[in-house]
Formats: structure tokens, sequence, C-alpha cells
């Protein structure tokens, strides 16, 4: 039987822009201070529904293992009280921390406390969970925990986040409106900038958001967009991101030529590597072969 595959405008953009991606074959070098990512530590951005046991192992290792204290927060999901018995932090547990512990407010006032803070200046890593992230910013913005946790990155820790626990991660929030987050731009629209001139979106293939980020890219050229689909993580050290997961990332780039090939994105699937200062990609070496014909039993 032969396969054939739809001639849709959008199969046709996700082929076309995926063939994009695959063409840019290396990695500039990188000089100097990083341009985008922190001068130190490292950064997990995670696209939602976590489930690779891969991304929890890197961010527990980059925190500094097993013992190391890592700090969940979970006040983008909008919960008035989280504690240590909060079933967000299961996973993470059956994935080998075995020093994780929640740190939540809504309160601004408080998490501008010594009290607050004291936790996170002896954390490994501090990871964001998701719902809303407009909620981070309002609970945390500008505060002494917002200072705390850039300094876990800049003592060489790593912070993390899912889904709204990504986009916090730019410096411009994606999806920041407090009435719907179906508004790329709204009512709040700075992130944490951890990654600088960046927009992060997040569920992007499952929920067919990977058209959406586009409206940004072109109020905002000076930005750089990545879309991360769920289950699927960067690594950022530096200026250099590695896909880890089982989906794709997805590059939004106006510098690039992306769009002479039909789209205005392309793909980078697990284990590519991309340069967030040059916007340079790379695809390692695989090996491929026909999978065998394997007849089932008693046939």
């Amino acid at each position: 039987m032969r396969t054939r595959f739809s001639s849709s405008p959008l199969v046709a953009v996700l082929i076309t822009a995926l063939c994009a991606g695959l063409s840019v074959d290396s990695v500039g070098a990188q000089t100097g201070a990083p341009q985008v990512g922190p001068a130190n530590g490292s950064l997990v951005v995670a696209g939602g529904a976590m489930q690779d046991p891969a991304i929890y192992e890197r961010f527990i290792e980059l925190a500094g293992g097993p013992d190391a204290l890592i700090l969940y927060i979970p006040t983008a999901g909008g919960g008035d009280a989280y504690d240590d018995f909060c079933p967000c932090l299961n996973a993470w547990r059956e994935n080998g921390a075995r020093n994780i512990r929640v740190l939540h407010t809504t309160d601004p006032a408080v998490a501008n406390t010594e009290a607050f803070v004291s936790p996170i200046r002896e954390a490994g890593g501090v990871f964001f969970g998701g719902g809303r992230q407009w909620r981070l910013v309002d609970a945390y913005g500008d505060t002494r925990t917002e200072t705390a946790i850039r300094q876990v990155l800049e003592r060489g820790g790593v912070i993390g986040g899912s889904s709204a626990g990504a986009s916090i991660q730019g410096s411009y929030l994606v999806r920041g409106d407090t009435r719907t987050n179906a508004t790329m731009m709204g009512d709040h629209v700075r992130g944490f900038g951890y990654l600088r001139n960046v927009g992060i979106d997040q569920h992007v293939l499952r929920r067919n958001r990977h058209f959406d980020l586009i409206e940004v890219m072109e109020a905002h050229p000076e930005l750089l967009g990545i879309g991360l689909d769920e289950n699927t993580a960067l690594i950022v050290q530096g200026d250099n991101a590695e896909v880890l997961g089982a989906s794709y990332a997805l590059i939004y780039d106006n510098r690039s030529q992306v769009g002479a090939y039909g789209g205005p994105f392309y793909f980078l699937a697990p284990g590519d590597r991309f340069n967030l200062a040059t916007r340079e990609a790379m695809r390692p070496a695989r090996s491929f072969r026909p999978a065998e014909n394997v007849r089932p039993k008693g046939n």
C-alpha cells in the first residue's frame, strides 16, 4: 500500500519549515559573555505536561544531585495555599528528588521578606509550575524573591519551569493577559528575563498554537520566538540550547530566511542544538535504516 501525505497548506508549511531547520548545519562559535542566556548556571524551559524522566533527571543533576534543595513554585496554578504534601511534587520524588519543597505566596509583601527568601539562598534549583504566568509576576515581580531566584543562576544553579513556568523565563511575557490566555500580547508583558529579547510559548503543537507566536513576532521583530511542545524542554547554558524530551521546539526568527522556504518557523528535534546568540541550529549526525520486516509468530 502506498502512503499518501496530505497536500493541505498547513502540512505544506510544517514540512517546508522543518526542511528549513534541517538545512542549518553548524553552530557559530560563542565568544565573550552570553548575549541571550545566563552568564552562569542553567535553564530548563519545558513546554508543559512534563513526563519524560530525562527532563526531571537533567534538572536534578543541574541542581546538584538528588539531595540538593529544590524549590517548587506552584503559584501560577492559582491556589491560595500549597504545602510540601502537594501532588505537584510527586513526579519529582518519583524521579529522584529527595529534598524538594514548595515555595508559595500570592502576596508581594511576603515575597519581599527575608524569612520567605531565606530558603532560596540555599537552593540548587528553583522550578516554576504551570498555570497563568502573570500570577508569578504579580506575586514575585520586583521583590527580594525575584532577585534571590536570579542569584540561584549566578551561583551556578538551575532555574526551570513548565508551561507558564516556561513563558516566565523570557523577557517578553507571551499570553500574559489576566482575562484570557488566548491573548498573546496582554496586560502583562514583562517576564523575568532569564532569556533576553525572547518570547516563549508552550503546548504549541498539542494545542494547535504553532502559528500564534507570529503575531508577537510581527509586533516585536527584535525578539527571538521559541515555541515548545508538551513533554519537551530546552536545556540552556550560556547561549547554547539543547532540545530534550519527546516532541519539538519551534524557532521563530525574523532574521532568518525561513520565510523563503514557505514557513515562518522551523523545528528542532530532541538532540538538536541551537545557538541563541547567532541563531544557528545544529542537528547531530544520525544513522537511519529501514525497520526490520518482522513477521508475527504463527503467521
